[in-house]
């Protein structure tokens, strides 16, 4: 095992790497006001963004499942690490070098499972790419580019290369920088032979399959010479890594213009999404071997904000195959906000031969969106039936209609059902309309399978149940607990507005048990004024002070959450370390009430005392109620 990172080396990771720039290499982040971000979470499904993540405070958190942390926690969850393997990344991001307390600096067979087959497929893929580049072999796959559009420039700038067709060039390659055998096999780089590890690859050519935050995950092989027997194209088998199901080729080059400009093109191969990246599609992705199924829709669902006006265009063949693709796509259709299209061109060309017959122009124009999925679809199921006979229309009819009940937009699904009734030859366009609409209810009433109505956004505590330690239910229509939930913000968020005073109260003034538990992690890390000197470590120190994971994600939750006021100043503040302590006032003065009620006539010493404390602490309310902030 590799030893304990040093806490120095940690706090410099969480320090050099900016939270939002890490979280921006998964999902599309907008402002939501007070310096906060938000996006569509990446660890629930969710149609409006519930998934905030604060810069100055190196935090993020999900008010919809309640997931939250800080950098290292969220590359942890993302992408399924270990604790010192997300340090290990973001701090290779950062040109930092790790100390390890347990035997000094880690050897490199020490790191990380994950980390080590990254490492071995980035080696690979630029050993891949210089031989494409200066070896004589390589020539064949040159040439192929070459016939196909593709310069040495398109090559290097898609990391493409060339697998020698020998037994074992890359396997005894990465011997030669420290891998084993067992991590050659593991990757999939290399797969046994009779006598040992062999090249998995040989004599293809190798497209590199990155991960949304550019990591070399796997690779694409395509057969170069006909003594070949393996199929036209052969991917990296599924490892720790590599899940064929959860990655889209080009993704890590066309996150940002597909965020900026809400629109995906889903094309079927490699040199598909090359042909229009270079020809100004830089939005253009592509799936690896496999359907386009629910986990590609994640992934561009976040990226796309997933609002009405994002656009997601599929490019298939005009073949049955292709057309069988694209019926496939619409299956899946419920599960984009995002309005979706179908590009066929006229003579049936992808778009790597298109761009090679008619240019670049011709691919762009291509996939401009122009034939909604759901109309395709719709064409395809009517072709099949014979509608010159009464039987025909009905059972095209009894196939259409659910497909026209699914489109999400309620006004295009009225104007659509009017069209298939055209299409049928269905007199009684009113018979189909009211036929889609009941379909459209019906699965409304069964959840999930119809368009959801229109939601505006919700205040981030009517996003889910708080989640407690124990004690009452939190509900924020009670003022006490809402003013509780505000000072911790503040203590949390805005320390110097609250410091010296909040540390001078006590756990048992808060009264709901996650806050008491929430104030106590914060004594014990120091206290609110601690945070004044150095916030970020502050926060830090809250979260490792948490007894649980429960109260630190409460932490990190009201770290992360707005504060219920625009203007946040010291008199805003002040209010609310006054209505807390007057609150606890309260509650002292009832317990003493009725401490002095049942002692009747018993002890008079026992009783002048607390009478005295009655009036003591009456003075200090009233002093509260006249003074404010200054009286604590």
């Amino acid at each position: 095992m590799a030893g304990r990172i040093n806490d120095e080396d940690v706090k410099a990771v969480r320090d050099a790497v900016p939270i939002d720039a890490v979280v921006s290499e998964y999902l599309q982040l907008r402002n939501a006001g007070g310096g906060n971000l938000k996006g569509l979470c990446p660890f629930h499904d969710e149609k409006s963004p519930s998934f905030q993540v604060s810069p100055s405070k190196g935090l993020f958190h999900c008010f919809g499942c309640q997931e939250g942390g800080d950098t290292i926690t969220f590359v942890m969850k993302v992408d399924h690490l270990s604790f010192s393997e997300a340090v290990e990344r973001l701090a290779a991001q950062a040109g930092i070098t790790l100390r390890y307390e347990e035997g000094g600096y880690n050897p490199a067979h020490q790191r990380g499972e994950r980390i080590r087959l990254v490492e071995a497929h980035k080696i690979a893929a630029e050993w891949y790419a210089e031989q494409l580049a200066t070896s004589p072999e390589a020539d064949t796959g040159r040439i192929f580019l070459a016939e196909r559009g593709f310069d040495q420039a398109a090559a290097v700038h898609f990391g493409v290369g060339y697998s020698p067709q020998g037994w074992d060039h890359l396997t005894r390659y990465l011997r030669g920088k420290g891998f084993s055998d067992k991590e050659l096999i593991l990757s999939g780089l290399s797969q046994e032979g009779r006598r040992g590890p062999i090249d998995r690859f040989r004599g293809r050519l190798m497209w590199p399959i990155r991960d949304i935050g550019g990591d070399v995950v796997g690779f694409g092989a395509r057969k170069l010479y006909e003594a070949d027997n393996g199929p036209k194209y052969l991917n990296t088998p599924e490892t720790a890594i590599y899940k064929k199901s959860q990655v889209l080729y080009g993704i890590d080059l066309a996150k940002k213009d597909i965020a900026k400009s809400s629109r995906a093109v889903v094309v079927e191969g490699y040199t598909d999404v090359m042909a229009c990246h270079l020809a100004g599609v830089t939005t253009a992705i592509a799936t690896c071997g496999t359907a386009f199924g629910g986990d590609h829709i994640k992934i561009l669902r976040r990226l796309l904000m997933d609002n009405g006006s994002a656009r997601v265009i599929f490019t298939f063949d005009g073949d049955a195959a292709g057309q069988k693709a694209a019926l496939r796509a619409f299956e899946d259709d419920q599960k984009f906000a995002a309005e979706t299209y179908i590009a066929i061109a006229p003579d049936g060309m992808d778009p790597c031969d298109l761009r090679l017959a008619k240019g670049d122009e011709a691919v762009a124009d291509l996939v401009e969106p122009r034939t909604p999925l759901f109309e395709f679809a719709l064409r395809q199921i009517v072709s099949r039936y014979d509608l010159d006979t009464p039987a025909g229309r009905a059972a095209a009819l009894d196939e259409a209609a659910p497909v026209v009940a699914r489109i999400k937009n309620s006004g295009a699904q009225h104007e659509v059902a009017v069209e298939l009734a055209g299409m049928l030859g269905i007199l009684d366009t009113q018979f189909v309309v009211k036929r889609v609409a009941q379909l459209a209810r019906w699965a409304r009433d069964r959840g999930g399978k119809g368009p959801a109505p229109a939601r505006g956004p919700q205040p981030p505590y009517d996003a889910a149940p708080r989640p407690q330690a124990s004690g009452p239910a939190l509900t924020l229509r009670n003022p006490v607990y809402a003013t509780e939930r505000e000072l911790l913000k503040l203590a949390l968020q805005r320390p110097e507005l609250v410091s010296p005073a909040f540390d001078a109260y006590g756990v048992d003034e808060f009264t709901a048990a996650p806050y008491a538990a929430v104030r106590q992690a914060i004594l014990d890390a120091g206290g609110a004024e601690y945070g004044t000197q150095d916030a970020p470590e502050y926060l830090a120190r809250v979260r490792d002070a948490a007894p649980d994971d429960t109260v630190r994600a409460m932490v990190t939750e009201l770290a992360v959450e707005a504060i219920m006021r625009k203007t946040v100043d010291e008199h805003y503040a002040g209010v609310q370390l006054v209505t807390v302590r007057r609150r606890a006032v309260a509650r002292r003065l009832a317990d003493l009430q009725s401490l002095l009620t049942r002692l009747g006539n018993g002890d008079p010493a026992q009783a002048a005392a607390i009478q005295n404390e009655m009036m003591i602490l009456t003075r200090y309310d009233r002093a509260l109620q006249d003074e404010g902030p200054s009286a604590l």
